[in-house]
């Protein structure tokens, strides 16, 4: 009977032990499976992406503008592309902190290019556009206060000066590709190491940010301070500061108005140093733009304008000549050492209005048509002492064309664009004379583009 009495109370306890190690273990499998679910939700995968193919019914020479009167009857050519294809990785580390990324994949390649130089006598050159094989677009760390009202960022930021900079995606614009304008003017996307504070106050977003200035060497006259932003080397050179504020409004529903600008010195922020001659020189650059989104009754417009002042332009035009003058036949250069602009400008506006939104069952299953009709202006050369040489940076742009988006992520567009130019002033020359400019020709292409945009997870 004792042994009987031993053996029951010994299995008793083995049961009971090996009952409460499962549970413990159960316990523990729970807590590690609500970590892992807490570690998902905090995660934030997506991206965005764009496919084209174009025709443009144009001479595609280098030359085209200059000599436009040879190139008048050329064939049309065909392009294939991938703008961007970007990933974002995000992930909340809670208390308020934040991880954003962004990893671009810019015409699918490594951020080389080869590209023949209109306003260097049509030479071959490696260009760089950015130091790397691909292009970081965004790293940074966000600290939250005051329930999202103020915010602190660091890192590699997206500079929301103008339109296209601050909406980007593509499914922020009806082109198949960036809007013209904007994209040439300034740098696009727009994104520097920096420091920003930006919040939420009702119906008001504010950002201001510091960052480093822009390279004046990297300037040219058909693109205006496009290049600027970009460094061939494994850092940004910071000679030089800047500073950016953007501010929208939503007060009105569905529409938002935004304000937004720059400010910072260009000159000197590069490795080489300038003479004493240049001590004056400063290259203060200025930009100011206003844009606006409506999107409401089935309609979907936006717009912008934007203007920038560039001082110095002509001492640092005579500057950038003489460094291309004894640098040119140097290997590995990576600046376009051009005549430059004093004044640049940009407008443009879009409207489209879904017509799905016409049919009762295509608009219950969200699907949308929109047909949409956009108009454009801008000039890198707007003024400026060089800009008689530039007339043909003066240009026009009209495009239409269809989106058509069968899922909300997913957008389908196709565009019929027409460019075309202010013809030169001729003052009353006879077209035979050696002086007279011949009117340069226009340029209308077809583009078809499918494009995606969205979280994952």
């Amino acid at each position: 009977m004792k042994t009987f009495l031993l053996t029951t109370v010994l299995a008793l306890q083995c049961f009971f032990a090996l009952a409460q190690e499962t549970n413990v273990d159960a316990v523990t499998g729970a807590t590690r499976q609500a970590a892992k679910t807490d570690a998902l939700a905090r995660l934030h995968i997506g991206g965005y992406g764009e496919a084209a193919l174009t025709r443009n019914f144009y001479s595609q020479s280098f030359n085209r503008y200059k000599k436009p009167e040879n190139y008048a009857d050329d064939k049309s050519h065909g392009r294939f592309d991938l703008p961007h294809v970007c990933l974002n990785i995000g992930y909340d580390f809670g208390k308020g902190w934040t991880l954003g990324t962004e990893i671009e994949f810019e015409h699918g390649g490594n951020g080389t290019a080869v590209e023949i130089e209109a306003e260097e006598a049509g030479e071959y050159e490696a260009e760089v556009e950015k130091g790397g094989e691909v292009n970081l677009e965004q790293f940074w760390i966000n600290k939250e206060f005051l329930g999202g009202k103020l915010n602190v960022k660091a890192g590699e930021i997206i500079v929301p000066v103008g339109y296209s900079n601050a909406h980007h995606e593509p499914n922020q614009f009806f082109t198949v590709y960036r809007p013209e304008g904007e994209a040439t003017i300034m740098p696009n996307t727009w994104h520097q190491v920096g420091l920003s504070l930006w919040g939420r106050l009702k119906a008001w977003r504010y950002e201001a940010q510091l960052l480093s200035g822009l390279n004046s060497e990297s300037f040219t006259a058909e693109n205006f301070v496009h290049y600027g932003a970009t460094s061939p080397y494994e850092f940004k050179v910071a000679n030089n500061y800047a500073g950016a504020l953007r501010i929208d409004n939503y007060s009105i529903r569905g529409l938002r108005i935004g304000l937004s600008g720059y400010y910072g010195y260009t000159f000197r922020n590069t490795l080489r140093t300038p003479g004493a001659k240049y001590d004056g020189v400063t290259g203060a650059l200025a930009i100011g733009s206003l844009d606006f989104s409506l999107n409401r009754w089935n309609w979907m417009v936006r717009g912008n304008i934007d203007y920038a002042h560039f001082g110095d332009a002509d001492e640092i035009s005579a500057y950038n000549q003489a460094n291309w003058t004894h640098h040119k036949y140097q290997d590995g250069n990576p600046h376009h050492y051009s005549n430059i602009g004093s004044h640049a400008v940009a407008y443009a506006v879009e409207a489209g209005y879904n017509v799905f939104s016409l049919v009762p069952r295509l608009r219950q299953q969200d699907e949308r048509l929109f047909v949409f009709g956009r108009f454009e202006h801008y000039n890198t050369m707007a003024s400026g002492t060089y800009a008689s040489m530039y007339q043909y940076c003066k240009k026009y742009r009209w495009a239409l064309g269809v989106n058509y988006s069968p899922v909300k992520q997913i957008t389908i567009k196709g565009e019929y664009s027409y460019r075309f130019f202010e013809q030169p002033n001729n003052n009353g020359l006879a077209s035979d004379s050696p002086l007279y400019k011949q009117p340069y020709n226009n340029e209308p292409s077809i583009s078809l583009g499918v494009t995606y945009c969205g979280w994952f997870l």
